[in-house]
């Protein structure tokens, strides 16, 4: 595993955790569509993006023709 493959499993898990503890503390209703189901896609793709290096942001900023690295 890769130093870029364990920053993304674990800021995505610090995202999912902090959001679950929100909600069992009462500080956010995950029960209500909302724009934390935003944070929740994101910290979820983040997260898996370390295991399978799938990422779509990645493939969207290739095609638009960003380099992949300097």
């Amino acid at each position: 595993m890769t130093v870029n493959s364990l920053v993304r499993i674990i800021a995505g898990f610090f995202i999912l955790l902090s959001l679950t503890l929100a909600h069992v503390n009462g500080q956010a209703d995950l029960s209500r569509l909302s724009w934390l189901w935003f944070t929740v896609f994101v910290g979820a793709n983040l997260f898996q993006s370390g295991f399978t290096h799938f990422c779509l942001m990645d493939k969207i900023l290739k095609k638009l023709g960003v380099p992949a690295s300097v």
